[in-house]
């Protein structure tokens, strides 16, 4: 899929959402993989919601999205991580 077959147009807002366990150390993994390929986060672009139980956590990051290819290239990384379960 090229840049001209997605509906989004860009830059634009993009809120990406993260879920793994939650363990200490997780919202700092994935905000320096999110920094790697958009930049820092602003602290109010992260948000966090815990698990009914706690052992997971699910982080929302909004980011300013550039190109297709930035997005495939964030969600690759954090897709082949070993301690995220799924990227949204």
């Amino acid at each position: 899929m090229s840049e001209k077959d997605t509906p989004l147009e860009f830059p634009c807002d993009f809120p990406v959402k993260i879920v793994g366990k939650a363990d200490q150390g997780f919202e700092a993994m994935v905000t320096q993989i999110v920094a790697r390929h958009a930049g820092p986060l602003e602290p109010d672009h992260i948000r966090g919601r815990p698990s009914r139980d706690g052992k997971f956590v699910a982080l929302t990051c909004l980011i300013r999205a550039e190109s297709k290819a930035q997005l495939d290239g964030l969600y690759e990384e954090l897709s082949q991580h070993p301690d995220i379960l799924m990227v949204l």
